[in-house]
């Protein structure tokens, strides 16, 4: 059984991946809107796994016999400056969301909540992850510069790009 210290802390986690479901989505709109087809596929795959994130805490809530209770959503930034932007603005926020995971396990921890902790520790994983995907892309645009045929090929290598749902008991 979850606790509600621990309860609220997630619903307020499901808010914040919901959220980031909704700005990859808004970049994904921005991107499509230049014509930077490739970029808008990552920013929607990007939107999938930020909804998978948030199911997984929303059925874990469930499962400890928690209740899930949904807030409103801040509406997300709708312009940038270009790629560079989005995928620097991507990094910011997913350091943001790695602060919320570590401040989640030492809640878990705090609480002597070991079933929480052991679950989170998914999501400590998965951020090294979120982080190291924008991180690469900005090092590529830094690679080419203002090439407009090394971001083709870039925006080209983003089209690629798959929702890979997540595994049962992940």
């Amino acid at each position: 059984m979850i606790n509600k210290k621990m309860t609220d802390s997630i619903n307020e986690q499901i808010n914040k991946e919901i959220y980031s479901g909704y700005l990859y989505l808004s970049m994904a709109a921005y991107s499509a809107s230049i014509g930077l087809n490739g970029v808008a596929n990552w920013f929607r795959v990007q939107l999938q796994e930020e909804m998978a994130h948030a199911q997984k805490f929303y059925d874990y809530v469930i499962q400890q016999g928690g209740r899930v209770a949904l807030k409103a959503i801040d509406e997300p930034p709708k312009d940038f400056k270009d790629a560079r932007d989005l995928f620097q603005k991507t990094l910011e926020h997913e350091q943001m969301v790695t602060k919320r995971i570590n401040n989640l396990v030492t809640l878990a921890k705090e609480e002597n909540d070991h079933a929480t902790e052991t679950m989170l520790q998914w999501f400590v994983t998965e951020q090294v992850e979120e982080e190291a995907n924008p991180t690469e892309i900005l090092q590529k645009l830094d690679l080419i510069g203002k090439d407009g045929n090394g971001f083709l090929m870039i925006d080209s290598q983003l089209a690629a790009r798959v929702f890979v749902p997540l595994q049962s008991g992940a």
